[in-house]
């Protein structure tokens, strides 16, 4: 892994390519989607309350014939749709994340099958938030970009001039809500994912961060 003091930087889908290191970035953007899929369905087959935007995600899925993934990838267009007019810019770990992740929690869902049992559930939730938050950590620090939701928060926090957190806690309201009287899973998993998905994301960040070269000078990305 990486030293501590790298850190992410901004930077346009040519600066990305261009910024080195590409086959452990790349290797370590791929993994890090697969495991966040991963993630993702441990804590659906926890059955005691998903993440805030999978809370959506099973609402819509449960009234339409698309699989879960299905959804977790339409949403992910719709959401990027939302960054036009926010002007942000997606890079190709938006894309990615945007296509892969909800494919991704299909094989995983299909793998793994339902639980029976409380203590099972109740690992698999634990583990779920835990490879949740270094998922995250992973594809953030391949430094391709961030996947569509998080650069939604970003995006309205900076036109609007909140803080992120306000924002974030607004949006994720908005999507436990919606997705609750659809029918999504609401429950005590929830409330887990949202309050330990921010630290343990941060803390797991500079070990996964990966240094980028200096930009060549005129590359303007």
């Amino acid at each position: 892994m990486t030293s501590p003091s790298a850190v992410l930087v901004d930077l346009g889908p040519l600066q990305q390519l261009r910024a080195g290191r590409l086959p452990r970035r790349l290797t370590q953007l791929g993994l890090g989607l697969v495991v966040y899929g991963l993630s993702l369905a441990l804590i659906i087959r926890g059955a005691l309350g998903s993440a805030p935007w999978d809370v959506l995600h099973q609402g819509v899925a449960g009234r339409t014939p698309l699989s879960l993934g299905t959804v977790i990838v339409v949403v992910s267009v719709l959401v990027l749709l939302a960054w036009v007019p926010l002007r942000q810019r997606p890079g190709l770990g938006t894309v990615a994340n945007a296509l892969l992740v909800g494919v991704a929690t299909d094989v995983f869902l299909a793998l793994l099958g339902p639980l029976d049992g409380l203590l099972p559930r109740v690992l698999a939730l634990l583990g779920g938030v835990l490879l949740n938050g270094l998922a995250t950590a992973a594809y953030l620090g391949a430094q391709f970009g961030p996947g569509p939701r998080d650069g939604l928060m970003t995006g309205l926090a900076r036109r609007t001039g909140r803080s992120v957190r306000s924002v974030r806690t607004a949006l994720e309201v908005t999507v436990v809500l919606l997705g609750w009287l659809l029918g999504g899973t609401l429950g005590l998993g929830t409330v887990l994912y949202a309050l330990a998905i921010g630290p343990l994301t941060q803390a797991a960040l500079p070990w996964f961060t990966v240094r980028l070269d200096p930009p060549a000078r005129g590359d303007g990305g």
